[in-house]
């Protein structure tokens, strides 16, 4: 069976298990993107760490969870932002201002969307958590 989109897999396997309860996620399999938007919710304490196990076949990441993630998600279609439109996609997706966070793909990399308010750059929003 293959996976039309391992992104939104990887955030209904987080979320599945922080409903039942569990410590543990095994993702598989895993991708650059994939672990660059994992280590940025570990850097906002959404998740504890994980670490990757190597099998030949995309790799296998097994995350620690901390019980912080209440709803998480991808965003499609992926919406192109420019710099002065964070809020409504902020109103749209998130449940109160300054709660959760918007993950954007930018020229200068993967952000939450307040570090590319910050710096004034768009780009393409990914995923949220809160």
């Amino acid at each position: 069976m293959t996976l039309n989109d391992p992104l939104a897999n990887v955030f209904s396997n987080i979320l599945n298990s922080e409903k039942v309860g569990k410590t543990e996620v095994v993702i598989a399999p895993s991708s650059k993107l994939i672990k660059q938007i994992l280590t940025l919710l570990q850097d906002k304490h959404y998740l504890g760490g994980f670490e990757e196990i190597k099998d030949g076949k995309g790799n296998i990441l097994v995350m620690k969870l901390i019980g912080a993630v209440n709803n998480c998600g991808v965003i499609k279609p992926r919406y192109s932002v420019k710099l002065d439109n964070y809020t409504k996609y902020e109103k749209r997706f998130l449940p109160a201002k300054g709660f959760g966070i918007l993950m954007v793909s930018t020229p200068k990399g993967l952000m939450t969307h307040e570090e590319a308010n910050e710096q004034q750059l768009g780009g393409r929003l990914i995923a949220y958590c809160y």
